[in-house]
């Protein structure tokens, strides 16, 4: 009884101080305050009005979406062909693979940044014989990151099928397209959303990567593409953080909320699917 008391004391005291920071920052983006501990004063939304009005936090914004949404998107595509074809290898091609995936994962963001950079610099000089860095060097860099975490959550939904399905549907008259989209990827769809949704918080939250991959691009036009990360760094070397970066926060909080919800509840209502089909059979 004891034990268990101390453990659920234990785990909200971990989340009080992983959230109400968070809850702190939600409040003072309704306020006018000019730094956190300020008295609140009145309940407004001028920070959400001047946020929308700020030119260079909405071309950074954009620039981070649309990055975030198309690293993604390669990412999980070639993770999850990735994935597919690894689980359908020999044992010692499909552990070579898995050892080269790993490599990403598990080392420092700031050697594969400055490896990415090695790399475009090499290119650019021997090949291209000019300057390549572009948001195609970029986008190349957040896939990097991205991929094999994709593969990663893909991994254990082919695992967990039964294997033979997918030849299954190819003997009874399915072309590999078909048993590919009909058969596999219903399988592992759940592992698929998870990874494109690691993939965009992967995107959303890089500065390392982006500050050394980084060109012109995007809406920043002939400027270096500038992220959300990239753009807080660059203005608080000269001044404070702007106070509607408060409202923005709140807003991607709000947004990744329920976009966790989402993929929960959908991934929750596989099981009772699976269970129902079972029954009528």
């Amino acid at each position: 009884m004891v034990k268990k008391i101390f453990a659920k004391c234990y785990i909200y005291f971990i989340l009080l101080l992983m959230y109400v920071p968070i809850l702190v920052l939600i409040v003072y983006s309704f306020s006018n305050a000019s730094q956190i501990g300020d008295p609140l004063g009145s309940f407004n939304f001028d920070l959400y009005a001047k946020l929308f009005r700020n030119e260079e936090i909405m071309k950074a914004l954009g620039n981070t979406v649309i990055l975030a949404l198309i690293s993604a998107f390669v990412s999980t595509v070639l993770g999850t062909l990735g994935a597919v074809g690894t689980f359908y290898c020999k044992k010692k091609t499909k552990a070579v693979i898995e050892n080269i995936n790993q490599i990403p994962v598990v080392n420092a963001e700031i050697v594969i940044a400055l490896s990415l950079t090695f790399v475009f610099v090499l290119l650019g000089n021997v090949i291209f014989r000019a300057n390549i860095f572009s948001f195609w060097t970029l986008l190349i860099g957040h896939v990097v990151l991205g991929a094999p975490f994709v593969y990663l959550n893909v991994k254990p939904k082919l695992i967990q099928m039964d294997p033979s399905l997918y030849e299954a549907g190819l003997d009874l008259g399915c072309s590999p397209r078909q048993a590919i989209g009909k058969i596999l990827l219903p399988e592992i769809l759940p592992g698929v959303l998870s990874g494109f949704m690691i993939a965009i918080t992967l995107s959303l939250d890089d500065f390392i990567v982006s500050a050394f991959t980084r060109g012109p691009g995007l809406l920043s036009g002939n400027e270096s593409i500038q992220t959300l990360s990239t753009y807080i760094q660059s203005v608080i070397k000269k001044k404070a953080v702007p106070i509607e970066l408060r409202a923005l926060t709140t807003l991607i909080f709000i947004c990744v909320i329920v976009a966790a919800l989402l993929v929960t509840l959908y991934q929750n209502k596989q099981p009772n699917k699976g269970k129902h089909k079972k029954w009528r059979n």
